[in-house]
């Protein structure tokens, strides 16, 4: 049967099976299956795919190999723009989740969603589904979608700031349910308050949504250095560094 050629950027080779990185990948032209559907059967997700060639001209997922044809494949152009940066975790996420949300990031996360509820919640709220799942990314209903690189907390909230590059509203947010925080006085909460906590602390918020009370503890330097690094990563890639 006639064959094509698919090169994929060394952004997306981690995708492909270790023997497929290093050459451009021949693959089968049935005249069935359209561009799209062959990159995401070498296991890279469309969500990461940005330009795409044929023979040196730009072209669409739906097109169809013939023989002899050379594809090219990019990743996805990074700030990646959206109308409106809001996001859904996986279950694996929730510490990316939590760090999202303490830098001011609309992050919603559910411990016990599966993968239709995922799919169903990103779009009725047109959020953008972060997950290190391929298949997730791959089911055709999802309408945007990202793979979250990295294999440490750390790399994965980077990856995403520098993707989206969300606009940062630090100590906005609850770590806990997403819910919006707004100043509170303190006698209004004080009979919640630990003694030690009542006689140290004079400035809380509290969440408009589940009634969490916050103040800046003895953990706000290390959380301080976490929003440092964020707004570090956000301002470089939007400045194209």
């Amino acid at each position: 049967m006639a064959e094509a050629a698919i090169a994929f950027s060394p952004e997306l080779a981690f995708f492909l099976r270790p023997g497929r990185r290093s050459a451009p990948v021949t693959v089968t032209c049935d005249g069935v299956s359209t561009l799209g559907h062959v990159v995401e059967s070498l296991g890279v997700p469309l969500t990461e795919v940005g330009a795409l060639t044929v023979n040196g001209k730009l072209t669409g997922s739906a097109r169809h190999l013939g023989a002899g044809d050379v594809a090219r494949v990019a990743p996805v152009l990074r700030p990646q723009r959206v109308s409106e940066p809001r996001f859904l975790l996986d279950v694996h996420l929730g510490t990316v989740a939590r760090r999202l949300r303490l830098v001011g990031v609309d992050a919603a996360y559910h411990r016990d969603a599966d993968d239709p509820a995922l799919v169903q919640q990103a779009n009725d709220e047109r959020r953008v589904l972060l997950t290190q799942d391929r298949g997730l990314l791959m089911r055709r209903a999802l309408w945007c979608g990202a793979f979250v690189r990295g294999s440490r907390p750390d790399e994965q909230f980077a990856d995403v700031l520098d993707r989206f590059t969300p606009p940062l509203a630090p100590w906005t947010r609850c770590g806990a349910c997403n819910g919006r925080l707004a100043p509170v006085a303190k006698a209004d909460i004080e009979r919640r308050l630990m003694p030690g906590t009542r006689r140290s602390y004079d400035s809380f918020a509290q969440c408009q949504s589940c009634g969490r009370v916050y103040w800046r503890g003895a953990h706000s330097p290390r959380l301080a250095a976490l929003i440092g690094e964020a707004a570090r990563i956000v301002a470089a890639r939007g400045t194209g560094h």
